[in-house]
């Protein structure tokens, strides 16, 4: 299933900035970006140019006037679970860290149904979208008993009516407490139901040509809650019809001695075992790792998306994100659930990420841009998009647009520093496949207050 809908050309105009990400030139004043097609076309300084000049006469072009605004490219987020917008700061655990978390959760998610799941998707998603962020992943794993399966097609279809670049993760649990697992049986499955579900999706909705607006990955959810088999076939079965592999790793000590007791080794290693370290796959959180294990994940070029926000929440720790760079690991950013953030706003975690760096490792050790690197090219990267991530000729039109002229901005002197550095805003245009669909800080494919009343009314629900 493709979502071509592309507009003829946009032409954004006398940007104060324009963030390419591009190494050369990464910043270019007064810069401008010609879409056309679903593609970014040309981009350049317009200073001294008209528009007119630049579109040549094209009259179904669109100018949207930059004039005093940042423009990036658009944020990619690499790790999420939507359906977690429905507990968001749930009282009993507010103060725990991620075992006792999970266990005081997991009943409360038992209760997710087809309509939960997708008012949380259209709910997460829009708040992903009014931050600046483009595409999007989302790991579900839990598919509980007694009702249809088919919950990842309600979120494809949820992404398409939104008009937002989706990576779906199929994820999956199979190992239940009374297997010697963390979840309960409620909300496991079977290995052949999820080997023939992850098969099912791939030939629906996978997309592998440049520009796709969905690609579906392969996604057991952590070491404590599904068996070695279902790791190594769903490896065998993401190698077969080639797609990318995801899953938690690493996030805490208790994961690590859930290891060490039941596996006789480290999560590394048994990563190692099942076939997963290779560069089609990337692991969200990827704290606690030594020096030795980094350098194997670089070597491999397994990548890691960085959940700052999360971790803090949690107080699962800080993972060494220098360190896994330079050992040849891609980096990519992420909001993690909607529970254990609780947002999934991704201006807001570019800042997270910049000043957790700073507060690890000193106030030199990552630029803004180097965050921002971290949201785009580093995400991209993870996801195997060599087609998002930077504006410039050929790759896609996914773009970002935020106005200075908030009360939290004025006085910046540095119009890129100042969106990370002051307090984050909505977006002011978002496009997405050269198509608009944030105008002046508001959804355009999407009536958001009904959504949202009927979210609200689902969470208490779910919650009672």
């Amino acid at each position: 299933m493709k979502m071509q809908n592309k507009p003829s050309s946009l032409l954004i105009f006398n940007a104060e900035a324009l963030v390419t990400m591009i190494k050369e030139q990464p910043v270019i004043n007064n810069g401008y970006v010609l879409i056309q097609n679903g593609m970014v076309r040309e981009i350049g300084k317009a200073t001294g140019k008209s528009p007119q000049e630049i579109i040549a006469g094209d009259k179904r072009c669109t100018v949207i006037r930059a004039d005093g605004k940042v423009v990036v490219p658009g944020l990619i987020n690499t790790h999420h679970h939507l359906y977690q917008t429905l507990t968001r700061a749930y009282p009993p655990v507010m103060n725990s860290a991620l075992f006792h978390w999970l266990k005081n959760l997991y009943p409360i998610w038992a209760r997710l149904d087809e309509e939960a799941i997708r008012l949380s998707s259209l709910v997460g998603m829009a708040e992903l979208m009014l931050s600046g962020c483009t595409t999007t992943t989302d790991h579900h794993y839990v598919f509980p008993q007694g009702i249809s399966r088919e919950l990842i097609d309600i979120q494809v279809e949820a992404a398409h009516e939104l008009g937002m670049r989706f990576h779906p993760c199929r994820g999956s649990m199979n190992l239940s407490e009374k297997d010697g697992g963390l979840p309960p049986d409620l909300v496991v499955q079977t290995e052949d139901e999820i080997l023939k579900d992850s098969e099912r999706l791939i030939a629906k909705y996978h997309d592998p040509s440049p520009g796709a607006m969905t690609q579906i990955a392969l996604a057991p959810c952590s070491p404590f809650s599904v068996t070695t088999e279902l790791m190594k076939n769903t490896a065998a079965l993401a190698l077969e019809k080639g797609v990318r592999l995801h899953t938690h790793l690493a996030e805490t000590i208790d994961e690590e001695n859930f290891c060490l007791k039941k596996f006789g080794s480290r999560p590394v290693d048994y990563l190692e075992q099942v076939g997963w370290l290779n560069n089609s796959a990337w692991l969200a959180h990827g704290i606690h790792f030594s020096s030795e294990e980094i350098m194997r994940l670089g070597t491999a070029g397994v990548g890691v998306a960085h959940c700052p926000g999360s971790n803090m929440r949690l107080g699962s720790g800080i993972a060494k994100v220098t360190e896994l760079q330079a050992a040849g690991s891609p980096i990519g950013l992420a909001v993690d659930g909607s529970a254990s953030n609780d947002a999934s706003n991704m201006l807001a975690e570019v800042r997270q990420a910049l000043l957790l760096a700073r507060l690890a490792r000193g106030a030199d050790s990552m630029t803004v841009l180097d965050a921002f690197h971290i949201a785009t090219v580093g995400s991209a990267a993870c996801l195997g998009r060599s087609d998002l991530g930077t504006l410039e000729h050929g790759k896609a039109a996914d773009v970002a647009i935020f106005a200075l002229d908030d009360i939290g901005y004025s006085g910046a002197g540095d119009p890129v520093g100042a969106l990370l550095l002051c307090q984050p805003t909505r977006v002011d245009t978002l496009i997405i496949n050269g198509k608009i669909v944030v105008e002046q800080g508001r959804l355009k494919t999407l009536n958001l207050e009904p959504i949202l009343e009927a979210h609200r009314k689902k969470a208490k629900t779910m919650q009672a």
